[in-house]
């Protein structure tokens, strides 16, 4: 079966940025109609989507983020990766990744997720 696993640091600095990895295995991140997101949770705050990449390499972010995320991918190791630049504190939250089966920009439509990751981002 598919799984998703996210990695990188768990402790940021404030205004560095933050780069985080989700390797797939047990299928392709080429697999049509997969969308691959990166979705995050404040402590005490919803969900909240921030982006993803879809099987053909198109990408696509949350507005209010747009300027400093960027996400991108490699298709021989089967990862895609997150970076999120001038981090300030409201960017501490457990970070996941997840797969859809096309864009969705509600978390809730994922069907599939990694375990989550903590990122702390320090002053």
């Amino acid at each position: 079966q598919v799984q998703l696993v996210e990695s990188g640091p768990g402790l940021v600095k404030a205004s560095q940025t933050l780069s985080l990895t989700c390797t797939v295995s047990g299928g392709s991140l080429t697999a049509y109609p997969y969308y691959w997101a990166w979705i995050r949770q404040p402590p005490g705050q919803d969900l909240e989507w921030m982006g993803g990449t879809r099987y053909d390499g198109d990408t696509a972010y949350s507005p209010p983020l747009r300027s400093r995320t960027s996400i991108s991918r490699d298709t021989s190791k089967n990862q895609f990766t997150l970076r999120l630049s001038s981090v300030t504190a409201e960017a501490t939250a457990i970070y996941y990744c997840a797969r859809a089966d096309g864009l969705r920009t509600l978390p809730h439509d994922y069907s599939l997720w990694g375990q989550g990751t903590q990122v702390t981002v320090s002053s």
